[in-house]
């Protein structure tokens, strides 16, 4: 197969053909749970946006910063999919049937976006909570792995997409710091403050006794 390394074939046809011998309903659930998993990274950034509004500036920006770094890591590797143009296996490896529904033709399987958005949302967490952003690793790991065993992508696809997604996040302090000046503009505000919260507490004043 052009473009794609024997290795990472050999792994795909050994993976789904595990994956086929499953019970229904594990099957299903795979199925499922390989996209449902975008809901879970959606509840991460919402927990840093909440966390981040009793919490100082620094903070506050990387949590906005984290969505968008894994919009921007989406971008790239739909970009990325163009250069090279690589069907999907479910196409390319008839003899291994793939679990979940095969993508239309011209959504092309290298890199995986999946795998993208997993590794940037990864990364971004953990620019801000690290025991959070571990457990999101380990998701988002899992959710990879998992485009390979529902059969719509090969593993080099994901792992590559992973990689890809993880090196976009890491620029997130560069963003968060161009966001400080607004993010401390729109708290000045009443509206700001209602979506970003206050910041910190104040420590309070003790009145200085008189002698």
């Amino acid at each position: 197969m052009p473009d794609v390394p024997d290795v990472s074939a050999e792994w795909y046809r050994r993976i789904v053909g595990a994956a086929a011998e499953l019970p229904a309903p594990l099957q299903a659930l795979a199925a499922v749970a390989t996209d449902a998993v975008l809901i879970g990274y959606l509840a991460a950034f919402v927990l840093l946006w909440w966390r981040a509004r009793s919490r100082p500036v620094p903070v506050s920006a990387r949590a906005l910063a984290a969505p968008v770094v894994t919009v921007l890591a989406y971008a790239v590797s739909e970009t990325a999919k163009g250069w090279k143009e690589v069907d999907r296996p479910c196409r390319l490896v008839p003899a291994a049937p793939p679990i979940a529904p095969c993508p239309e033709v011209g959504d092309w399987s290298f890199p995986s976006n999946h795998a993208a958005v997993g590794g940037a949302v990864a990364v971004a967490v953990l620019w801000s909570a690290v025991r959070l952003g571990l457990a999101v690793l380990v998701v988002a790991a899992a959710a990879a792995e998992s485009r390979v065993v529902v059969g719509v992508h090969f593993p080099h696809d994901v792992v590559a997409g992973f990689l890809l997604g993880a090196l976009v996040a890491a620029a997130l302090p560069t963003i968060a710091r161009m966001a400080e000046t607004t993010v401390t503009r729109l708290r000045s505000r009443p509206a700001g403050r209602l979506v970003l919260g206050a910041g910190p507490a104040e420590p309070a004043t003790l009145p200085i006794p008189r002698r």
